[in-house]
């Protein structure tokens, strides 16, 4: 009896060692698994529903080719005890990307981020339009904001994302840079108030693209405003005339510039009423701090800058440099 007791332990344990034994070297297959290249040859994007649980998670990565086998990545998950905290969402996984690095990304919720650049110069309407284009975006489109009110810049966002919350935070954005930058004006600008000098850089926005010249034709709109001269801005007159759309499929004429409009800036003295556009960052700077000069006119010079004349003859010879330039085949 003594000797069957005996042998019947022993048995028992050695079935107990050939269990353990081949459980630690299942677990140890997996994560070995678990932690080798996947099979996408090139990144891609995948939207993980909710709802669906680590299973259905596998599931949808083994239908997209992210994973190689479903019940491999659900293992893996499950020994790492993260099983509970996968995020639903849009991401995009990089070529090769393995099992836990797929995981990471879940667990963290680094969903795939978008961009939408809003280029300086652009009038709301043209924003708006940029964000009933981009079709991440969800939700119909807001009232449109006061002219010269929203930031150009690159804005990310998730997909999803609603266009009224994008343009809200355009519009929070230009605040705080309006707010930041006011306080660093130069003195004795002949601008009340930030708004004020909204309305200046959107025009100073528009009459120059060239980064060098933004302060210097901020100058010649200060210099001229002091003097109580006339801005004679060809923008402000395309804004008026294009009812708010400030672009033109035609040229301008002599004829447009007679039109009586409150953005016509060759009748009506000092500022337009409103920003002509939205202006950004730099023309925001160049018109708080101007180039101190005495100019008081500038032509274009055909290389996409200007000429800056402080008396209207030498005006008038740049102009007439200019119109042979245009007369070139």
């Amino acid at each position: 009896m003594l000797r069957w007791l005996r042998t019947l332990v022993l048995v028992v344990g050695v079935l107990a060692v050939l269990i353990g034994g081949g459980a630690y070297l299942a677990r140890e297959g997996i994560l070995a698994a678990f932690d080798a290249p996947g099979p996408l040859a090139q990144p891609r994007t995948v939207m993980i529903p909710a709802g669906g649980g680590v299973a259905g998670i596998a599931a949808t990565l083994g239908e997209a080719g992210v994973v190689g086998e479903p019940l491999l990545f659900e293992a893996g998950v499950r020994l790492a005890g993260r099983a509970r905290d996968l995020k639903a969402g849009e991401y995009e996984f990089p070529a090769g990307a393995t099992g836990r690095a797929i995981m990471d990304a879940l667990v963290s919720g680094r969903v795939k981020v978008y961009r939408l650049t809003v280029p300086e110069g652009l009038t709301v309407r043209a924003v708006l339009a940029l964000l009933a284009e981009t079709p991440e975006l969800s939700g119909p489109l807001p009232l449109p904001p006061p002219e010269g009110s929203l930031l150009p810049e690159t804005y990310h966002f998730h997909r999803g994302d609603s266009r009224e919350k994008l343009l809200a935070r355009m519009r929070e954005s230009q605040q705080a840079l309006l707010s930041s930058l006011w306080t660093t004006r130069a003195d004795d600008l002949p601008l009340a108030t930030p708004a004020e000098a909204v309305v200046l850089a959107s025009v100073v926005e528009r009459e120059t693209g060239e980064p060098d010249e933004r302060a210097r034709v901020a100058g010649v709109f200060v210099n001229r405003l002091r003097k109580g001269m006339p801005l004679q801005s060809d923008p402000t007159v395309i804004y008026g005339v294009s009812e708010g759309l400030g672009v033109l499929d035609r040229a301008l004429t002599r004829a447009d510039l007679a039109v009586a409009h409150p953005w016509n800036t060759y009748v009506i003295p000092g500022l337009p009423p409103s920003p002509i556009c939205n202006p950004g960052r730099a023309a925001l700077q160049a018109t708080l701090n101007p180039a101190r000069t005495q100019d008081l006119y500038f032509v274009a010079d055909g290389t996409g800058g200007h000429r800056f004349a402080e008396t209207l003859d030498a005006h008038n010879q740049n102009v007439r440099a200019w119109r042979r330039i245009q007369a070139e085949p």
